[in-house]
């Protein structure tokens, strides 16, 4: 069950999804963090996956990782969110997702598998670290990038992707 706090939590991630502000100084980072292609990437994802992105990125420079290819792996850790014609998981069906998964895992499951019309978010949501490993790889990230994001979405336990699921689980 969800614990009091963790339902806070999840509150206070959702409004500040809804107000979610990429500052001129992160818009100044991203663009001497990532190539042309990964930014065109990152510039797809909605606003609050963005900023969700450079909180994770945030989080781990404040932690002292300033691995390059870590830091741009969290920024695009989350942009297998968006398909290839451009549709994103609408912010509503983030909280749907979180209580279907925790309390109902195997509808979780079966609505990922059939993802059509309504629930095709929970499709979306299901693949998106794999999508995401692809999209790094098309935009010609750094092998060492894609291997970072590879082996979090396969929940390989590396440092990084130690550092990785800290960070993102964390904002």
């Amino acid at each position: 069950m969800l614990s009091r706090q963790r339902w806070f939590y999840r509150i206070r991630q959702f409004i500040s999804a809804l107000i979610a502000i990429i500052h001129l100084e992160e818009r100044v980072l991203l663009v001497r963090v990532l190539s042309d292609p990964q930014l065109l990437r990152f510039e797809r994802m909605p606003r609050f996956v963005q900023r969700h992105s450079l909180d994770v990125y945030h989080a781990l420079w404040r932690a002292g990782h300033a691995n390059p290819y870590l830091l741009q792996a969290a920024l695009l850790h989350d942009c297998g969110k968006v398909d290839e014609e451009g549709r994103a998981i609408p912010l509503l069906y983030y909280g749907l997702i979180v209580v279907v998964q925790h309390y109902a895992p195997g509808l979780y499951e079966r609505a990922a598998r059939d993802g059509r019309g309504l629930l095709y978010p929970f499709a979306l949501h299901a693949s998106h670290e794999r999508r995401s490993v692809a999209y790094a790889a098309a935009a010609g990230s750094h092998p060492a990038v894609v291997q970072i994001l590879r082996d979090y979405a396969e929940r390989r336990a590396t440092p990084f992707t130690e550092a990785l699921r800290a960070a993102d689980d964390a904002n």
